[in-house]
């Protein structure tokens, strides 16, 4: 398959528009619904929800065999992990730390990749591209910083999820494929569910919770539909046609919607950091994946 730039990069901006809220919509939710249960509750919403689709497409899942040990390696390590220590770490930590943990993401891919992968090594575009990205990602966040509270529990958490995506992230380009469209984000949402709903009911006993906001309610499906059925679409296409690291790439991005959001929700104003550091963010992607090159031919 020919390589497409052009179609790659709107994959990539198209993920991360679906998962730049969900730092905001996890805040919120997290106030009122404990971290795994509002984890199992999108898994099971998100998985519902393309499973139907697969039937409407006249599709089935697989039958259990060899494969359904690799959707198990990414309903862990792709959502189950690392939404939840998101949801832990955002008890503890701000969700702008928490963008810029998630930052981190692209980081430690690249460094998974070049270990345990034969073509997504480390390369000098790849380095720079990353330095470049996490430096306009501290840019973007970092005057919200200055009143941001932190623990380091809640810190420990957010970066062990970003090792997590890192790894799955390697995993499925290295064994993930092909497989017919939503066959993949719908059984890895649906094991997910499987075994976060009675870690969920053991734990965390949500059926004690005696009131949930409207906005909490609407931001757990906000991250079910969005944040995980639409995402894990466009996750799976963007790796099949680029490698993890790029598809990673995806979270140096995520806050650049967050500013975005805040514009437009919130009324924010556009500060000199946030021009800056997203077109520095969108110049690392680009120098990383060699759109921008400073080679001679």
């Amino acid at each position: 398959m020919k390589n497409n730039p052009a179609k790659n990069l709107f994959f990539l901006m198209l993920l991360a528009c679906c998962w730049g809220p969900s730092f905001l919509f996890i805040k919120i939710a997290v106030e009122y619904v404990p971290p795994i249960t509002i984890t199992a509750i999108r898994m099971i919403i998100g998985g519902a929800l393309l499973y139907l689709m697969l039937k409407i497409n006249k599709t089935d899942l697989p039958k259990f065999g060899k494969c359904w040990k690799h959707f198990l390696v990414m309903a862990i390590f792709s959502c189950g992990l690392p939404f939840t220590l998101f949801g832990v770490g955002e008890q503890y930590i701000d969700s702008s730390l928490a963008a810029i943990i998630n930052g981190t993401t692209p980081l430690f891919t690249l460094m998974i990749a070049h270990y345990c992968t034969d073509n997504d090594r480390l390369t000098k575009a790849k380095i720079l591209g990353s330095m470049v990205g996490f430096s306009g990602l501290f840019l973007l966040v970092f005057p919200s910083l200055f009143d941001a509270k932190a623990t380091i529990w809640g810190i420990l958490a957010a970066l062990i999820a970003s090792v997590s995506y890192g790894i799955g992230f390697v995993y499925a380009k290295k064994h993930i494929h092909g497989f017919k469209p939503l066959v993949v984000p719908t059984s890895q949402l649906l094991i997910a569910s499987i075994i976060l709903i009675p870690l969920s009911l053991i734990i965390e006993r949500p059926y004690e919770i005696e009131f949930v906001s409207t906005a909490a309610i609407l931001s757990v499906l906000a991250l079910a539909v969005l944040g995980s059925a639409c995402a894990f679409v466009v996750y799976y296409k963007l790796i099949s046609l680029t490698s993890a690291t790029y598809t990673a790439s995806s979270n140096y991005i995520i806050p650049v919607f967050g500013v975005i959001l805040g514009m437009i929700v919130l009324d924010e104003a556009l500060t000199w950091n946030s021009y800056i550091g997203s077109m520095m963010i969108l110049v690392g992607v680009m120098i990383a994946n060699r759109v921008i090159s400073f080679s001679r031919k």
